[in-house]
């Protein structure tokens, strides 16, 4: 998903992975499912087959980690600021947890291809010295977006996948 915010002289945009279920989602599946599993482990102990319980215990604590752990991946965003005279990228969680700045008169996007129709383009902002990759996790129709709102902004170079350009 990618969404922009243009204030005079600056345009921020932020690229984030799509996710379909917000965390509050998945702990309502979570409490539809333990639900009747502890049910059902607690009428087998209660009949004396109380090894049930634990294992039962183990699954939905399994899979509340899971959820976790994917809401978690999916708070991952790269924050892009171009104002007049640099072009900032932060990467991270739910805060930075990464920060480049480059000069804006010196910086390009290189756009290589994809290989296959399902891929997506890969993206990356560079200068002279470093060149630092965004939005690896958008789905091509997010890609181009972020592609059409750089272009207006940044000076593009294309390289073919063969060719593998490094800056």
């Amino acid at each position: 998903m990618v969404t922009s915010n243009r204030e005079p002289g600056k345009l921020m945009i932020i690229a984030r992975p799509n996710h379909s279920s917000s965390w509050r989602a998945n702990l309502y599946a979570l409490l539809a499912i333990s639900v009747p599993s502890l049910g059902a482990a607690i009428g087998f102990t209660a009949l004396g087959a109380w090894p049930i319980l634990p294992f039962a215990g183990l699954e939905l604590l399994a899979l509340a980690g899971a959820l976790y752990y994917v809401n978690w991946k999916l708070q991952y965003r790269h924050v892009i600021t171009l104002s007049e005279d640099s072009v900032q990228i932060e990467k991270g969680h739910y805060h930075p947890k990464q920060c480049w700045r480059f000069a804006r008169q010196r910086t390009g996007l290189s756009i290589i291809p994809q290989r296959h129709p399902w891929e997506s383009p890969e993206l990356a902002v560079h200068d002279s010295r470093e060149s630092v990759g965004i939005g690896e996790f958008l789905s091509p129709a997010d890609a181009r977006e972020l592609i059409t709102l750089l272009r207006g902004e940044l000076r593009v170079d294309s390289a073919s996948p063969r060719q593998g350009r490094s800056f």
